[in-house]
């Protein structure tokens, strides 16, 4: 009998040293970080907390949640470690955790399992260097921004998503104010990225600066650098259930473009936009609310549109850049297009040509319009016979006034940091969601819109969240009758969906960007090197489907953390029983 405890101990003693530390220890326990608090000294408790929160991401283990107690944080943060389950790193108190940098606040180049949460996250001076977040290598992957306000970059765009990184969401946040000719989100190279119940708008001089009219898109999806990152084309990328206003850049630009760089290559490949709310509230003229460049299988359905939006182009713009092939296979259902003021793609000024899409002969290869609500104010929808795609071509056409909300006196939700609320008196980025949804979106009872889309060519909910009506849905982004969908669990909440030049970039080490677009900025700094960033060409990553079932938010715990618990609890009772045995047989 002692033998056979001796091997059974043994056997235990080799399992409880095998299995790893952080199953045994720190599950889903709370870290916590403040701008009093010391990596030195501290542990990490509330009550003795680290003072950056890279120090809490290189001392975390996976399932732990990081708190940021209120103030400014000025220190850069990689997230460089790979988390399975995934971290979630929040401000406590939302927005009041202030994540402020001179540089790239915060940067991945291979990383994984991290939910950033409830931040305000912003360029620390006028004079940074380029971005203001870049997840921009093929070994960073899930990771996931929600909830942040995202604002006022003043060198690039405010985030930035390239380089073969790929299984990223952007959820609930709120973005303005890039600098210069780039993008609120550029959305480069990539796969699998969702980017879902945010709003985009551009508001300078409420943030006490100039206005040039020289920034991009606020979103931008394409593929600058071929196949030297293994990504050939961004692919699987949905943008849906965003609300954008207040557009200030240039004429040339718009909200939503898909391609932009004029490459040789399909710049995006299988792209969905539906259920956006798109406010022409601005004097600043654009190109275009939506552009499709060098693309194929781009989806847009259930949007709306609407506004006196100062536009060359008053729908869609699809034609080929520099080294383009056409585009193929674009289809637009079940959209509003709404210009109450009778002006649809009068660019301003001294246009007194209107114009419904931009689309020159043999630069889109397939496309298809149907069940489409449009509206001019009461004047006739323009036709142009130059162009490929006309409102004519929509066999299963609406026109009439869809009964949105008037635009006058759109207040731009800028956030007061002093006031702890938004310019519009919300206190939520939630808040200020459905504010500009309830006041601007729906239409109202009589409208042609309701019960009149295909429903074969709907997404299951709207805007909000809701489901659409069975075989009646609603034109456009807002189901009037819908009813709020109950998600099973919170990863279910987000259902799974399917910039301009990088010279300013930071990338890993050996830059992959067209080497007659590069500039000493995209070269990246020592630190960088030294901290492992790695050539994607060379080091391709895991494979998507190796990982976990779509783009789940980083979950707080796994069923296999629990073995550690079991087995002892198992060797526990198993000795019991052999001690018990021992003693009966004396």
């Amino acid at each position: 009998m002692k033998d056979h405890l001796r091997y059974y101990c043994i056997v235990f003693i080799f399992l409880f040293i095998s299995v790893p530390a952080e199953f045994l220890f720190s599950q889903n326990s709370t870290l916590y970080v403040a701008v009093n608090g010391s990596d030195t000294t501290g542990n990490g408790s509330e009550s003795n907390p680290w003072a950056t929160m890279q120090h809490a991401i290189d001392n975390a283990a996976p399932g732990n949640t990081i708190l940021l107690k209120p103030g400014q944080y000025t220190d850069v943060t990689r997230l460089n470690r790979h988390f399975n389950p995934g971290i979630t790193i929040r401000s406590e108190i939302p927005y009041q955790a202030r994540l402020r940098a001179n540089e790239t606040v915060i940067k991945s180049f291979g990383g994984s399992g991290f939910s950033i949460e409830g931040f305000d996250i912003s360029h620390g001076s006028t004079n940074p260097s380029a971005l203001i977040i870049q997840i921009g290598d093929s070994n960073a992957f899930d990771i996931h921004f929600r909830n942040n306000i995202l604002h006022n970059s003043f060198n690039n765009d405010i985030l930035k998503i390239n380089n073969g990184s790929h299984d990223i969401t952007v959820i609930g946040n709120i973005f303005y104010n890039q600098q210069g000719s780039d993008e609120h989100i550029d959305i480069n190279s990539v796969r699998n990225v969702e980017v879902y119940d945010n709003v985009f708008f551009n508001d300078f001089e409420g943030s006490g600066r100039t206005n040039n009219n020289d920034t991009s898109s606020f979103i931008v999806i394409k593929d600058s650098n071929g196949n030297s990152d293994g990504v050939l084309g961004s692919e699987n990328i949905t943008v849906a259930r965003n609300v954008f206003l207040n557009y200030q850049g240039s004429t040339a630009t718009g909200f939503i473009f898909v391609g932009e760089d004029g490459t040789s290559n399909f710049e995006a490949i299988n792209v969905l936009i539906e259920n956006n709310l798109m406010i022409g509230n601005s004097t600043n003229r654009m190109k275009t609310p939506l552009g499709v460049h060098g693309s194929k299988d781009v989806t847009f359905r259930n949007n709306t549109v609407t506004g006196n939006l100062v536009a060359q182009t008053f729908a869609i713009r699809v034609l080929q850049l520099g080294s383009n092939m056409p585009s193929d296979n674009v289809f637009l259902y079940n959209n509003i297009w709404s210009d109450p003021t009778g002006t649809m793609g009068i660019s301003g000024p001294g246009d007194n040509t209107q114009d419904f899409s931009d689309t020159p002969p043999g630069e889109l290869d397939f496309f298809e319009i149907d069940n489409n609500l449009y509206w001019n104010g009461g004047q006739s929808i323009p036709v142009d016979q130059n162009e490929t795609v006309n409102f004519t071509d929509d066999a299963n056409s609406f026109t009439g006034d869809p009964l949105l909300g008037s635009q006058g006196g759109i207040i731009l939700p800028i956030w007061n940091q002093g006031a702890g609320n938004f310019a519009d008196g919300s206190e939520t980025i939630r808040d200020v969601f459905e504010n500009l949804i309830n006041l601007y979106g729906i239409p109202g009872q009589g409208s042609p819109a309701i019960n009149n889309a295909d429903s074969s060519n709907s997404p299951g909910e709207d805007i909000f969240g809701n489901l659409r009506m069975g075989n009646s849905p609603d034109i456009g982004a807002v189901e009037i009758n819908g009813q709020l969908e109950e998600p099973e669990n919170e990863d279910e909440e987000m259902h799974d969906g399917s910039g301009n030049d990088d010279d300013d970039s930071e990338t890993p080490e050996s830059p992959v960007n067209n080497p007659e677009e590069e500039t000493a900025e995209e070269t990246p700094t020592p630190e960088e090197d030294d901290e492992g960033s790695e050539n994607p060409a060379q080091n391709p990553g895991p494979n998507t489907e190796d990982k976990s079932e779509g783009c789940t938010i980083a979950a707080s715990g796994n069923s296999n953390t629990n073995l550690p618990v079991f087995l002892l609890l198992v060797f526990f009772i198993y000795f019991r029983n052999l001690q018990r045995k021992s003693k009966n047989s004396i």
